[in-house]
């Protein structure tokens, strides 16, 4: 009989094209096949010939791009020179999330699947193509699309003798046992717990610990939005940026959250344990030390404040002694309970933490084996850098705006990543961030006179901060930049320094102060009132136009 393994890869920018792959594995685990769920660049590629069923879920990013974890995938897969036929014995089904507003919906799915076609794959079933504008989110796609891919793949690999699918009611094993160390063996160092120094250029699995020199409110007091200026010493490192390039920041849950956390769970912070993977072959999550304790693991890798997904519910429901309870957990776990899950977690952003709250019984129930399943790992945020190498060797800035709004809940909603920053005092002694850079999608000329045209409303001004300060140190002129913001004495950052740029003649600045006057000004009358100067920097000059927001 042909083996039964089934190989799930995913390409997930926000974790939802993950949780759903996770989604595809636990339900093959119920049909008893051997399954393996990885991201698509972790995969080797050249063994996609060797595997005999594989699905792919994947969504689209930006305008139709793929996922950063499948870009490496990408690449390998269009290469002209591979054979036409060369996975002539790969069944194949591809699953697509995506969002119907964008032109280009589900283009990274659609493009998959007929590539895989041509390289001679044999699909199981037409590409899914989730939609988060559907009133049931992309499981209205999906949950039909799931059962009759696994008709198809049970009539290709039909249940071994005397197995049946493991109903829905039976809980499967957690990804890890956790096990608890006795609490007197030894103690590692505490820097253990940090990771260690990169060797090579820092990346997401090796980060590099910048020590924050700055942290510089530039909005006024008065004005209802913090944003910050911070600045990090990069020495060291072996990280080079240029304009354009992002920085990628892993931040950490807040020690109220991190307490209540533990509280609410009966979980005892100091305690130490070391992960062992529940089937062989499954590796370690990265960045977890081992051994590690429940207060870094809370802290550095538990997405507690993010808005749960349907699949927190449904595990959680698994877990669940009271009746109330229960029933609730799987109704927002059911394909009818859909909406009213988007009312209770989407509408007002509920976070994980406070969704545990309201299911005492249940959360205090929680194997802490179940903890990694259940939780999905914080993900590293992106920032558009803020200053150029040229003009601050060995340093980096961010401009960041601290996510701050109100919804129904009683509690105003905060940004993880920007109150985390935005907490970080270097007064109070040796301050790090958790940082590697990314390549960004903005180029700027080569050709010293190309003149640039930038638009950067708001914090969208930063990539243009960098790309400024870049092109001064190079002698380049022809630098025009709209810059729009609320009121010119309360959130007009870097004022000073644009202005000691225009008088030297190395900037044309214009301004746009929406609210200081009656009639609202916006970056887009002032681009109409020196359409005549745009023009002739256009038709003349070739210049080029970026807009940031």
């Amino acid at each position: 009989m042909a083996e039964r393994r089934l190989l799930v890869l995913f390409g997930s920018q926000t974790g939802t094209a993950q949780d759903m792959a996770e989604r595809v594995g636990r339900e093959a685990r119920r049909r008893h096949l051997r399954c393996r769920v990885e991201a698509l660049d972790s995969c080797d590629v050249a063994n996609l010939i060797h595997e005999p069923l594989v699905v792919f879920v994947c969504a689209t990013t930006g305008q139709g791009d793929p996922p950063d974890n499948m870009k490496a995938f990408w690449r390998f897969l269009f290469r002209r020179s591979l054979p036409a036929g060369s996975l002539c014995q790969l069944d194949y089904a591809v699953l697509g999330l995506g969002d119907s507003s964008y032109p280009k919906f589900n283009f990274v799915a659609k493009k998959l699947h007929k590539r895989l076609l041509q390289l001679g794959g044999n699909p199981l079933l037409p590409v899914a193509l989730g939609d988060d504008q559907h009133d049931l989110g992309p499981d209205a796609v999906v949950d039909p699309w799931l059962v009759a891919l696994w008709d198809k793949i049970l009539a290709l690999y039909p249940l071994p003798p005397g197995l049946e699918i493991i109903s829905p009611d039976v809980r499967l094993p957690p990804k890890y046992t956790l096990h608890y160390l006795p609490e007197d063996s030894p103690h590692p160092d505490s820097d253990s717990l940090q990771p260690p120094a990169p060797r090579a250029a820092p990346c997401e699995l090796q980060p590099f610990a910048a020590r924050v020199l700055s942290n510089q409110r530039v909005t006024a007091p008065s004005h209802f939005q913090d944003v910050r200026l911070i600045e990090f010493d990069i020495a060291g490192s072996g990280i080079t940026f240029s304009a354009g390039d992002v920085v990628m920041i892993q931040p950490q849950n807040c020690p109220e959250d991190v307490q209540q956390f533990c509280q609410l769970l009966r979980l005892e912070p100091h305690r130490r344990f070391v992960l062992e993977p529940t089937e062989p072959g499954t590796a370690l999550p990265p960045l977890l030390p081992q051994p590690c304790t429940i207060h870094y693991l809370v802290t550095h890798y538990l997405d507690i404040s993010c808005v749960p997904r349907r699949s927190f519910f449904e595990l959680l429901a698994s877990f669940s002694t009271d009746e109330l309870e229960r029933e609730k957990l799987q109704e927002f776990s059911s394909a009818q309970g859909q909406e009213e899950l988007y009312s209770y977690c989407n509408r007002p952003r509920r976070t994980t933490l406070e969704a545990l709250w309201d299911f005492p019984h249940t959360t205090c129930a929680i194997p802490a084996d179940y903890l990694l399943d259940l939780i999905p790992r914080i993900r590293p945020r992106a920032f558009s850098i803020a200053s150029s190498l040229l003009a601050h060797p060995e340093r980096m800035q961010i401009l960041v705006a601290v996510v701050r709004y109100k919804t129904r809940l009683s509690k105003p909603r905060r940004g993880l990543c920007s109150t985390w920053l935005a907490s970080l005092n270097p007064e109070q002694g040796d301050v790090r961030v958790p940082l590697w850079v990314k390549k960004g999608g903005m180029k700027f000329p080569a050709d010293p006179a190309t003149p640039v045209i930038m638009i950067g409303p708001g914090t969208g001004v930063a990539p243009f901060r960098a790309a400024i300060q870049e092109r001064v140190a190079l002698g380049r002129r022809g630098n025009c930049l709209f810059f729009g913001c609320r009121y010119k004495s309360k959130d007009f950052y870097c004022q000073s320094e644009w202005e000691e740029l225009v008088t030297k003649g190395l900037l044309t600045l214009f301004t746009a102060f929406s609210r200081d006057q009656e009639e609202k000004v916006y970056v887009q009358h002032r681009i109409r009132e020196n359409g005549r100067l745009l023009w002739e920097l256009l038709s003349t000059g070739n210049a080029h136009v970026y807009l940031a927001g």
